[in-house]
């Protein structure tokens, strides 16, 4: 029992540091979904390039803070281009269009990162500032691990900060509610689209980049984590960021502790408590349609 608790309390740590990185996730394809009304199937495609563009940087400059600051950029601004000048065309024709052609985005950033980064998946250190542990009591944990954790929450509080307290934040929830009155305000709303679809982006890519030396990269890792995102939007209430960031650390815990006692039965445990929830609370957690 002494060894058990221990090993409980890391682990516990573990799912709050995968469930934070989840959330990152979590909440960029709700901002897309509810901005622009369709699931973004190449969302997990764009968190798999923000990690292996994670590596191309630190082979060029040696530096995993440039890194963490460019990779995320350069998919967001990759992806406002997508959305302007391929996505926008086809919404008039339906969102089935849509959701096909992000689809076939997926497809092809997964085939490109194979043909430029080969098959083979890559590990990632630290940066040597971050190795190593800190004691925390009864048991020591990885310091980078901490780090991850601080980013993430420094990074939905900003987001919060931006959705809450700004003008253009009102815009875009107002936007996730009701587009068709933002637009009749005079609001250019295919501009709005384009932001929240490159934010979106850049939170996936965000969440790639930091989770990439704990997990390492591999040329499948978006297709791995596309169903983990989905079920976070749809466990934390279509469109809604506090259900988001729930779900993503309810996600993680689950996932760490039942990895510990029944590595088998991860994912099977993942979606058995998704479905629980949602067949006593069809609108998820925090979801009010």
């Amino acid at each position: 029992m002494e060894n058990l608790i221990p090993t409980l309390t890391v682990q516990v740590f573990n799912g709050l540091v995968v469930g934070m990185l989840y959330a990152l996730i979590g909440i960029g394809l709700t901002l897309i979904l509810g901005l622009l009304d369709i699931p973004n199937f190449a969302h997990g495609a764009l968190y798999a390039l923000g990690a292996y563009l994670l590596v191309q940087i630190l082979g060029m400059t040696g530096s995993f803070w440039l890194g963490l600051l460019i990779a995320p950029i350069v998919v967001f601004l990759l992806s406002m281009i997508l959305e302007r000048l391929m996505i926008r065309p086809l919404y008039p024709v339906g969102t089935n269009y849509v959701l096909l052609f992000t689809f076939a985005v997926s497809v092809i950033v997964q085939e490109l990162i194979i043909i430029l980064w080969g098959p083979v998946g890559f590990s990632v250190l630290p940066p040597t500032m971050l190795a190593g542990s800190v004691e925390l009591g009864l048991f020591s944990y990885p310091r980078y691990h901490l780090f991850v954790m601080f980013v993430s929450v420094a990074v939905i509080f900003a987001l919060w900060l931006l959705l809450e307290r700004t003008r253009y934040g009102a815009i875009m929830r107002a936007g996730i509610e009701n587009k068709t009155m933002v637009s009749a305000l005079g609001i250019d709303v295919y501009r709005l689209f384009t932001v929240g679809f490159g934010l979106g982006a850049y939170l996936a890519a965000l969440a790639g980049v930091l989770i990439a030396p704990i997990r390492g990269l591999t040329p499948y890792m978006g297709v791995d984590i596309l169903p983990f995102a989905f079920v976070i939007v749809a466990l934390g209430g279509l469109g809604n960021i506090i259900g988001a960031i729930a779900a993503g650390l309810i996600i993680g815990v689950t996932q760490t502790l039942t990895t510990q006692f029944w590595p088998q039965g991860s994912t099977i445990t993942i979606f058995a408590v998704m479905a629980l929830i949602l067949l006593t609370r069809p609108q998820g957690l925090f979801g009010a349609r």
